[in-house]
């Protein structure tokens, strides 16, 4: 469990609860250990030895996923002897029709382009730090980027939608689940494991590590 905060420190000592706001000075666990918040227990601090390699591949699945779904049927949908195929991108750009095409680049920002951007980003700043590297120029921007696009990566929540009217659409029509939707679904567990693994605490810690390094050399 993190110290809670006693005296006057240096504030790099300091970590801040995100969901109480209590303040600790930071301690920092053994592998497969965790900090937890004593007013909340939010986890603060867990690091996981190998969690770096694990993000970085885990990032990696994410892109190629998220490419290849693009480009291949998501649904097709067959109802008296009519059949219609649509992919991701027909599925957004549908809205467009509606003289709505603000929507539909929203809809293509949420679902795909930023947890592309995302994902690109945690490669960009821990892929040196996975070879024991110098952060590349910009690391702790690019991880913060990272952070701020995190609540807006909403590909479980299209699959969860598109769950949900399924449902409904299934007594009217023959629906047949594409590719590309195993690849939404298959998309949600690498992102849940890849939020598992990753301990922001320790990836700012080791950017400060690396950073103060490479100055006083």
């Amino acid at each position: 469990m993190a110290t809670t905060l006693t005296s006057d420190k240096d504030l790099e000592d300091l970590i801040a609860c995100p969901s109480c706001d209590a303040l600790y000075h930071a301690a920092a666990p053994g592998h497969g250990e965790r900090a937890v918040c004593a007013r909340c227990h939010h986890v603060l601090i867990a690091p996981i030895e190998g969690a770096v390699l694990r993000i970085v591949a885990l990032a990696l699945t994410i892109l190629i996923l998220l490419g290849t779904a693009v480009f291949v049927p998501f649904l097709k949908i067959e109802a008296q002897g009519l059949s219609h195929s649509t992919s991701i991108v027909d599925a957004a750009l549908s809205f467009s029709q509606a003289h709505m095409i603000g929507l539909s680049i929203v809809v293509l920002a949420l679902i795909v382009f930023i947890p592309l951007a995302r994902a690109m980003l945690l490669i960009y700043v821990l892929a040196p730090l996975m070879f024991h590297r110098l952060p590349l120029t910009g690391a702790r921007m690019a991880f913060r980027w990272s952070e701020e696009l995190r609540p807006w990566s909403m590909a479980e929540i299209f699959v969860l939608g598109v769950g949900v009217a399924l449902v409904k659409v299934a007594d009217l029509a023959r629906v047949e689940l594409g590719a590309a939707f195993w690849m939404f679904a298959a998309l949600v567990i690498v992102t849940v494991l890849q939020d598992g693994f990753l301990c922001r605490w320790s990836v700012w810690k080791a950017l400060d590590a690396r950073t103060g390094k490479a100055t006083s050399e």
